[in-house]
């Protein structure tokens, strides 16, 4: 497996950072989900560089991009950002969980021109009004006292007491429901990348209160985290849904939407939500059988 090199990206005034996994072929924005970070995408990465020029980033408030989200939309918008600094004028966007939404909604804003949209358990379905409630639970003390308990969100420690930390969730992953059948090394890496870097106190990211940030969208906006974003979006879309994923249990919801375009295509396989980690041979063969699909670049020769 190639060494993914350590890339920024500028956005004007602020980047974004990421990992360059090389490859040749069709472009292809690997977004990751909420706490985890570009290394997550390692063995998906690995898998389509034969045939795929592949970069993973990091969102804001995550891994090694030290910007963090100061309103609800930055962290998806930041893609279009992401894409002109690479030169790519129509990727595949490739988004699990929050990166789903967040590839979703660039799209669905028409800041980035997408080949192709493929969304990894990663969806939004409820009514505007019922995502304007749901969004906001996140906003709540309560809420962040979870995802501090749950996942460490936003502790600060030494060294010695994270890298502990890392060793412990390594440990325990098979055990774990968001880690079961997923790689050590690879769940290593990613809590690693999780935490703010140096020999000082180390901070775990993203912050409750980043959550809340990104968690209050305005009801009024053109493009929210509703089921009506899908509407907006007219390229390719591939949904892949694992049966003991976020949103198994509304599969006739998802059906729904990808029965709204014939342009679009539901793949359901078996695994828990965490499918880039855990199920990587498998979202790989998907995503390469995305871009096959793809029709051939135009050549601008005429006829």
């Amino acid at each position: 497996m190639r060494i993914p090199a350590e890339i920024t990206l500028d956005l004007g005034g602020q980047a974004l950072a990421g990992l360059d996994f090389g490859g040749s072929g069709t472009p292809v924005l690997l977004v990751h989900g909420s706490g985890h970070n570009a290394a997550a995408w390692a063995d998906v990465a690995a898998r389509l560089t034969d045939h795929c020029r592949v970069v993973a980033v990091d969102l804001r408030g995550h891994g090694r991009t030290t910007a963090d989200s100061r309103s609800a939309e930055q962290y998806w918008r930041d893609l279009a950002g992401a894409a002109r600094a690479l030169g790519w004028e129509n990727p595949v966007l490739v988004g699990h969980s929050l990166g789903g939404y967040a590839v979703t909604a660039v799209a669905a804003a028409g800041l980035v021109r997408p080949a192709a949209v493929c969304v990894v358990d990663g969806l939004v379905l409820n009514s505007r009004e019922e995502a304007v409630a749901d969004q906001a639970r996140w906003t709540t003390p309560e809420a962040a006292e979870a995802l501090r308990a749950r996942f460490r969100y936003g502790w600060s420690a030494a060294p010695d007491e994270v890298d502990a930390y890392i060793e412990q969730c390594v440990r325990e992953a098979p055990d774990d429901e968001l880690n079961t059948d997923c790689r050590p090394g690879l769940v290593r890496d990613v809590l690693e990348r999780s935490f703010t870097a140096g020999e000082g106190v180390r901070l775990r990211r993203p912050t409750p209160e980043q959550i809340a940030v990104i968690s209050a969208a305005d009801p009024e906006a053109a493009v929210h985290p509703g089921v009506d974003v899908y509407d907006r979006l007219t390229c390719p879309l591939t949904i892949v849904l694992p049966d003991e994923g976020f949103y198994a249990d509304r599969r006739d919801e998802v059906r729904a939407i990808v029965a709204g375009r014939p342009e679009r295509t539901l793949v359901e396989m078996r695994g828990h939500h965490n499918v880039p980690m855990a199920r990587p041979g498998e979202l790989a063969r998907i995503i390469l059988d995305l871009v096959k699909a793809l029709p051939a670049p135009d050549s601008g020769d005429s006829t």
